[in-house]
């Protein structure tokens, strides 16, 4: 690990490889498969990610697919087993509006929407759950595996609503505002966790990068 990363805890959060197979449908909390056919991305972020990192990923099929393909482009991936499976950074579940097309909920006046989400951050659609819910069930994740894994890599496949949620917790931003960060599938973002030190007695996240595409 290098001198930088000697006091704090890094997450490199990764967007999992897009899903093809919905048909422009959303999904949300559904499991379809994602598309891992490009070969050259996956090239990067075997390149890019840090060795010797702690993996996570959330439950959803998607994610251990992505996390295999880095792994097959030249990552040393963690014994099969070793890595962690957290269902709380699953994405956001829009309950009756998954399997329904995109185009059609964009232009229903059925809920209020967030211009850059499908919802509005303090909307939970019929039978799902709320952005807001979401920011709260990540937030004590990623504040018990910063204290598991501190001073380590924490490489964590998840989601875009997981990832803004996250962003939303280290900057301590309101969840709509976090909802306007863009974050592509297969892209990284890095937070730092920084602990209290003698001249610093209180702990900071730093945003170090967001929605990079590796390349």
């Amino acid at each position: 690990m290098s001198q930088e990363a000697a006091t704090t805890t890094r997450w490199w959060w990764v967007r999992h490889a897009p899903v093809t197979s919905e048909g422009g449908r959303i999904y949300g909390a559904g499991d379809p498969p994602a598309d891992v056919s490009d070969v050259e991305s996956f090239s990067g972020l075997a390149r890019l990610l840090p060795r010797d990192a702690v993996w996570v990923t959330s439950h959803l099929q998607r994610t251990h697919q992505t996390m295999a393909a880095v792994g097959a482009a030249g990552y040393p991936l963690p014994e099969v087993g070793t890595q962690g499976v957290e269902i709380d950074l699953g994405e956001q579940s829009f309950g009756e509006l998954q399997g329904r097309p995109r185009h059609e909920i964009f232009a229903t006046v059925e809920f209020q929407r967030h211009r850059f989400w499908l919802t509005a951050p303090e909307v939970a659609p019929p039978g799902g759950e709320s952005f807001q819910d979401l920011l709260g069930r990540v937030t004590p994740v990623v504040e018990r595996l910063t204290h598991e894994y501190a001073r380590r890599d924490v490489i964590c496949v998840a989601h875009g609503g997981t990832i803004r949620a996250a962003l939303a917790h280290a900057l301590d931003i309101p969840a709509a505002k976090a909802l306007h960060f863009q974050i592509d599938n297969l892209s990284v973002t890095r937070i730092d966790h920084h602990p209290a030190e003698e001249n610093w007695p209180d702990p900071a996240w730093q945003v170090v990068m967001v929605n990079r595409r590796p390349r």
